[in-house]
């Protein structure tokens, strides 16, 4: 399987970790939309989100998202993007925590 996210789980392609722990990875977006632009993943490969069903993992991911808002100080307003489908340029499971500007 060829997958940028993967890859990036796996250490082979460098990141700018925000928070790891054993189910999630997130990481500074190369591409920032937003002054806070954080890409919050599962460690485990999922296509998008049509692709799990297990909600606990699903959850932290979003507790996660959270967290790091209030570490970066955007927790007053924020947004988390999740595309799926055609819509969904990595086909990774992947939450966008946007914040830092009126978006």
């Amino acid at each position: 399987m060829d997958c940028l996210f993967c890859d990036i789980v796996a250490g082979r392609i460098p990141s700018t970790k925000q928070y790891e722990d054993d189910l999630v990875l997130a990481f500074a977006d190369i591409h920032p939309s937003a002054p806070t632009h954080i890409l919050v993943i599962p460690k485990e490969h999922i296509v998008d989100l049509s692709h799990t069903k297990n909600s606990e993992l699903l959850g932290h991911i979003q507790l996660v998202a959270a967290q790091i808002a209030d570490e970066k100080g955007v927790a007053a307003g924020y947004k988390i993007v999740l595309n799926g489908g055609k819509y969904q340029d990595i086909k990774h499971l992947h939450y966008h925590l946007l914040g830092g500007s009126d978006l």
